[in-house]
């Protein structure tokens, strides 16, 4: 997935070209080496790229090269379909604008308090980046003015569409003005993709990076089974496999739930991920997987798109898609940075029709393997090495990172190793621990503090 290109060859400026190099980027993209020049010249681009090409890098370079950090004013604005896409994408926006000083970038998503939101606009900011929503509720109300805007993204826009924003877009952008830089990218390109790449751009260039590229290092495989025993039969692939990092994609909602059940009651720690879920639901469940305090996730395509999980061993594909562009999306999840991944899709005798779509698409047969016998015996897997301690306190107790750590290493005296990834939001922070210290942890905090103030905890399960 990598070019040959370095960022060196474009137009940058060096304090942009200094701080790439000091994250580790080295050679662009597939998808940064055909967009980033375009980008770069203000034309309107419409890319196919999926989570974990570098797209979101590939427009955050553009939108810090235009922006006139002096003028204290709202020029950029990115829309996403979710609060943790949108949450992805400014962090990164930050990490890429470490050089460039007083860079202010604000998010706007729903699911969060409006007031704060509101006097957070009231104090300016540079880009915003948030979902359709909450950005047209604040338009509504006269909180957000977009005048001065001259940079619009539209991430994950097939998905934006799936969940019904096509109004929403369309009336953000008529109050952005007409002379504008639209950048469009999207995992697939549906009809409905190329209808709104029209309405809202012009003249856009279509940036389609080599898909040989995502399936090189994937393994595809078939399974045939029967409807009735694909769960045994996943349950069968973890134990004979035992990745460390598993996603399962279900096409509906119910499945989803069935499936994650019987996985729980299989002895798998497996979670579940569709659109039913409470905002803390979904966050507690995407903190835990990509933690790895949850090996298993179970998900529909819609709940699962924006989700940037590194080093995922495997995908399953309980169901086949309809779409072959679908699953070139799904399986692209895994085998990422250079990495060798798995993708194993169960096929029912009324899925051949969708298998051989999905083969024609990719010119690639997938490789049949034999399901297991009922009566194989399935090893246990073991229980994940990591658990997840919830602390209630966040960004507004003005908690970071190193807070938690040094409260965890220095005051309860649990080794730095043993010590996995910290994300804090804006009322909840979470830290994963080995399971073999998550007790000394919960004990600390019963009587120990953070920065001189007591946070309650609790183990998620």
């Amino acid at each position: 997935m990598q070019s040959n290109l370095s960022f060196s060859t474009l137009p940058l400026s060096k304090e942009i070209l200094k701080n790439l190099a000091s994250l580790g980027y080295s050679s662009m993209t597939q998808i940064q080496a055909r967009s980033l020049p375009h980008i770069l010249k203000n034309r309107d681009v419409i890319a196919k790229a999926k989570t974990g090409s570098g797209k979101t890098a590939a427009f955050g370079i553009g939108l810090l090269d235009k922006l006139d950090v002096k003028a204290f004013r709202i020029q950029e604005i990115v829309l996403c379909p979710t609060r943790e896409l949108a949450d992805q994408v400014a962090k990164e926006l930050r990490r890429l604008a470490r050089f460039t000083h007083n860079v202010k970038i604000l998010t706007l998503c729903g699911g969060m308090p409006f007031g704060p939101q509101r006097r957070s606009l009231e104090h300016g900011a540079h880009i915003i980046v948030g979902t359709p929503g909450r950005i047209q509720d604040h338009l509504g109300k006269g909180t957000l003015l977009l005048d001065n805007v001259h940079t619009l993204v539209l991430d994950e826009a097939d998905r934006m569409l799936d969940m019904g924003f096509h109004d929403a877009i369309l009336k953000i952008v008529s109050n952005i003005p007409k002379l504008r830089q639209t950048l469009l990218f999207s995992a697939t390109f549906p009809k409905n993709i190329e209808a709104m790449s029209k309405k809202v751009q012009n003249d856009a260039v279509t940036v389609i990076p080599d898909e040989a590229a995502y399936e090189n290092k994937i393994a595809q495989y078939s399974v045939r089974t029967r409807r009735e025993d694909k769960t045994e039969c996943v349950l069968h692939l973890l134990s004979d496999y035992r990745p460390k990092s598993a996603m399962l994609f279900c096409n509906t909602k119910l499945d989803v739930q069935e499936v994650a059940r019987t996985l729980q009651n299989g002895g798998i720690h497996a979670k579940a991920l569709h659109g039913d879920l409470e905002q803390l639901e979904r966050t507690e469940v995407l903190v835990q997987f990509s933690n790895g305090s949850t090996p298993v996730l179970v998900a529909t395509d819609v709940a699962a798109r924006g989700l940037d999980i590194a080093n995922l061993d495997m995908v399953i594909n309980y169901d086949l898609p309809h779409d072959p562009e679908v699953y070139l999306h799904r399986i692209g999840r895994t085998g990422r940075a250079g990495n060798e991944g798995m993708a194993i899709s169960l096929r029912a005798p009324y899925d051949e029709k969708k298998l051989k779509t999905i083969e024609g698409y990719q010119k690639k047969t997938l490789e049949e393997i034999a399901m297991p016998e009922r009566e194989t015996k399935k090893e246990p897997l073991p229980l994940p090495q990591m658990q997840t301690l919830c602390i209630f306190g966040g960004k507004k107790e003005k908690l970071r990172p190193g807070d938690i750590l040094g409260a965890l290493a220095k005051d309860a005296g649990i080794e730095g190793r043993n010590i996995g990834k910290i994300d804090i939001f804006d009322v909840y922070s979470y830290v994963a621990v080995v399971r073999s210290e998550i007790e000394r942890a919960v004990k600390h905090f019963e009587n120990g503090k953070i920065k001189g103030r007591a946070f309650k905890t609790k183990v998620c399960d």
